[in-house]
């Protein structure tokens, strides 16, 4: 039996059926990524931000959020920043609200499910900080409202979403998109594009005139 090549392959819509076979999975993904592509220089320019902020007089943070998939997402954004991604070098600051368990419970306790990551935005966020969020959507109600509360603050905002136009993305500063009618090939996406401002973020610090000292930290265990 001979199997349809992917450039071949139409990618199936959510409206047609329940579910994606091992094949139309991979065709999505295909279809997807050439979104990604088309914003890696976006990409680029957020590493470059992000390690004007980090790196500046003032050492600013990242904090980043989101619920479910993009909540562990989030966190791994997070750990990348204060552990390393490829090259070594120093830690930075980066928070994931979506870890803080304490926080978030005595938030949605006492305050309206809105206030889950805007709350501790205005706590943790100081003016020049960065905040990503991640929505496969991008109309996550407590997404949307960290973000409008970010900018009161004077906090950059950067949103990875889903399909565009959507609320997330008009509330941030900038927004790298996904086409793709499925969430877990945004969320897919979303992976790669994290990794990929993971790289642009390395190599604006460490480029030929490093912005930080290499040689004050503990050498990587390998």
């Amino acid at each position: 039996m001979s199997i349809t090549p992917q450039s071949a392959r139409e990618v199936v819509s959510p409206d047609t059926c329940t579910h994606l076979t091992g094949h139309d999975h991979v065709a999505s993904l295909t279809a997807a990524l050439g979104s990604l592509t088309a914003q890696v220089d976006v990409l680029d320019r957020w590493g470059r931000l992000l390690a004007d902020v980090l790196t500046g007089p003032s050492r600013g943070r990242l904090l980043a959020a989101g619920n479910g998939g993009s909540a562990a997402q989030a966190q791994h954004l997070t750990a990348e920043l204060v552990g390393r991604y490829r090259a070594d070098r120093p830690p930075f600051s980066a928070i994931c609200l979506t870890a803080e368990t304490s926080s978030l419970t005595a938030i949605a306790n006492d305050y309206p499910a809105d206030e889950l990551f805007a709350r501790q935005v205005e706590a943790h966020g100081r003016p020049g900080d960065v905040l990503v969020l991640l929505s496969t959507s991008g109309r996550s109600p407590n997404a949307v409202a960290a973000a409008r509360r970010a900018r009161d603050c004077g906090i950059t905002v950067l949103a990875m979403t889903g399909p565009g136009p959507n609320p997330l993305a008009a509330a941030a500063d900038d927004a790298v998109c996904i086409d793709s009618e499925w969430t877990a090939t945004v969320q897919e996406c979303h992976l790669v594009a994290l990794h990929l401002l993971c790289a642009a973020f390395d190599e604006a610090v460490l480029a030929e005139s490093p912005r930080v000292s290499t040689s004050n930290h503990v050498e990587v265990v390998k």
